[in-house]
């Protein structure tokens, strides 16, 4: 099988029988664990960029419950594809891992450029997707972003070769906000319109299971905020295009403790014509909603939490990095998506797996008053 299955990441969970029952969460389809491991880097014109590698960390997250793995073609140029694709063929090969008990989610609309970094990347961009006919010069955004279908075609195609696999069973238009306050509303939904339209295609060929959006901000704004990202608007667009069945089953975006919003904040309107939190209106929707940034890339721990966090989290006994992946897989997020590339802090993290989520009480009495836009 070259895709994920139920079957298979059932298969999987049942090797980490001393793990807390509630580690694993069902959607339906697959069985998916409460903490992802991801592989974004901030920062990547640094020179640490080129020498870090998330091979081993790959590894040892899987060797340790965590089978849902979160990349994209433009994370470092395209290495942390290839690093992820390295780390699988290996465990594949030697039969300490199968295909299909593994979740492999990528993104495309960022331009990735290439590694080593192009000395002329303007130059990479006219050859490579200009000449080359994927897109004109107006369809890129701020020289960054490009949501055209053979742009998106090429980024899918690209991403299998990197990760040596036959299917992803997650893709995700990346951003795609990014291109609000450059193109109109109306000119927006058409281009995501035409992603879904290819992401059916390449459905259809086997090159991807499912596919999603993965926003930073976009489903989080107030409605009137020019990057605001209707989930009504583009269910409307998947059932048009996809029919009952259609493909878009997830949306990601970044869940904290200082950027809750997705549960607390009724901005996206449901079936029923009233506004929700975003986590509330993926379920409405039927959309499994996956949580990012579970650490604001390290900027919440500029101080240490206070005591009442570790009682509510029941993580007194472990560090603030714990308490702040408690609180982001335990609010309905399927996943919440952490990044590491050392393999020990992968081990630190998985101690969760053993202890039950915080309740909803808990987890309420934390978000009180503790949203705003």
């Amino acid at each position: 099988m070259s895709y994920a299955t139920k079957e298979g990441t059932f298969g999987y969970l049942k090797k980490f029988g001393k793990y807390s029952k509630d580690f694993y969460r069902f959607n339906g389809e697959l069985f998916f664990p409460s903490l992802g491991i991801g592989t974004y880097k901030a920062e990547p014109y640094k020179e640490e960029n080129y020498i870090i590698n998330y091979s081993e960390a790959i590894k040892t997250a899987l060797r340790n419950g965590i089978h849902f793995i979160d990349t994209a073609i433009n994370y470092r140029y395209q290495m942390s594809e290839r690093e992820i694709g390295e780390a699988l063929f290996e465990m594949m090969e030697s039969g300490e891992i199968k295909r299909e008990e593994v979740i492999i989610a990528s993104k495309a609309g960022f331009i990735p450029l290439d590694f080593p970094f192009p000395e002329n990347p303007y130059g990479w961009i006219q050859e490579n997707m200009i000449t080359a006919g994927l897109a004109d010069k107006e369809e890129i955004v701020i020289d960054q972003h490009c949501m055209t279908p053979a742009y998106l075609r090429w980024s899918c195609e690209q991403s299998l070769k990197n990760l040596s696999l036959d299917t992803i069973d997650i893709f995700f238009l990346h951003n795609p906000e990014t291109q609000l306050g450059y193109v109109e509303h109306e000119e927006f939904y058409a281009r995501i319109e035409a992603a879904f339209e290819l992401f059916e295609q390449l459905r259809a060929e086997g090159k991807i299971v499912a596919y999603g959006i993965a926003a930073w901000n976009g489903f989080l704004y107030e409605e009137e905020h020019t990057e605001y990202i209707s989930l009504s608007k583009v269910m409307e667009i998947a059932r048009r295009i996809g029919g009952e069945h259609h493909g878009f089953k997830y949306l990601q975006s970044p869940f904290n403790m200082a950027k809750p919003h997705a549960y607390g904040y009724a901005n996206q309107q449901g079936e029923d014509g009233r506004y929700y939190p975003l986590m509330h209106a993926c379920t409405q929707f039927g959309l499994s909603y996956l949580g990012s940034s579970p650490l604001l890339q390290k900027n919440l721990f500029k101080r240490p939490f206070s005591p009442k966090i570790g009682e509510l989290m029941n993580t007194v006994e472990l560090t603030d990095v714990a308490s702040a992946l408690q609180f982001a897989r335990s609010a309905g997020a399927i996943t919440a998506i952490f990044g590491a590339v050392t393999p020990a802090h992968i081990i630190d993290n998985t101690i969760l797996a053993y202890l039950p989520t915080a309740s909803d009480e808990a987890m309420n009495i934390l978000m009180r008053d503790s949203y705003a836009v």
